[in-house]
């Protein structure tokens, strides 16, 4: 079985990945890049954590231009919840290019403003495929404890994209109809056939991490 997960150089997203591979599943990482607002170090060191954590291939996708795109043309108060969705909306055309079943996040209930169940249903309904969000019900210690354990947290340590271009105060609740009327400010399509367009992938040796 294969799987998409969703990594960044963050904290959570590699110990989902762990966890679901421990279930079985090949790992296909993908990386949405915040190129070019952050330097290509934070993709570099992501792949050192999809390495560490056993993926196979390592997919890098440009995302900087639509998040601008975001913040531009939709209230900033969303941001975090359109971000999310435009990431599943390519993580599913990823799935069935790389004949994967699934596609994993490192999600947990309340971590961040996006994380509320109010906005994780609004990022979902984004999608037809399913979700498998293995640390939703974990606090942030159990995490770093894992983490620690697998010798990814040195590596997940510091700031990530988000915070660089996220409001200061993001919606806690979302509609669904509120947020696709904000998203049809934006010319969706085009934006991801420009982000997929522009992929980076490269097979990795996952034995390097063990």
């Amino acid at each position: 079985m294969k799987a998409i997960l969703l990594i960044s150089g963050g904290i959570d997203s590699p110990v989902a990945g762990w966890m679901m591979k421990r279930k079985g599943y090949e790992l296909i990482a993908v990386h949405f890049s915040g190129e070019p607002f952050i330097k290509r170090e934070t993709e570099d060191k992501t792949k050192v954590l999809a390495e560490k954590i056993g993926c196979t291939k390592f997919i890098s996708v440009p995302f900087g231009f639509l998040q601008a795109e975001i913040v531009n043309k939709c209230k900033h108060k969303y941001y975090y919840i359109i971000t999310k969705r435009f990431m599943l909306r390519i993580a599913e055309r990823l799935m069935k290019e790389e004949g994967a079943s699934a596609i994993i996040m490192g999600d947990s209930i309340g971590q961040v403003g996006s994380q509320t169940v109010s906005n994780m249903i609004s990022i979902s309904k984004a999608i037809s495929t399913r979700v498998s969000r293995p640390l939703l019900c974990f606090d942030k210690q159990e995490t770093i404890d894992i983490a620690r354990t697998i010798g990814t947290y040195e590596l997940s340590i510091g700031p990530e994209m988000c915070s660089l271009l996220g409001p200061k105060h993001p919606a806690t609740r979302s509609k669904r109809e509120i947020i696709e009327q904000e998203e049809s400010y934006l010319g969706g399509k085009a934006l991801i056939e420009e982000a997929i367009k522009q992929k980076r992938e490269e097979k990795i040796d996952y034995r390097k991490g063990n």
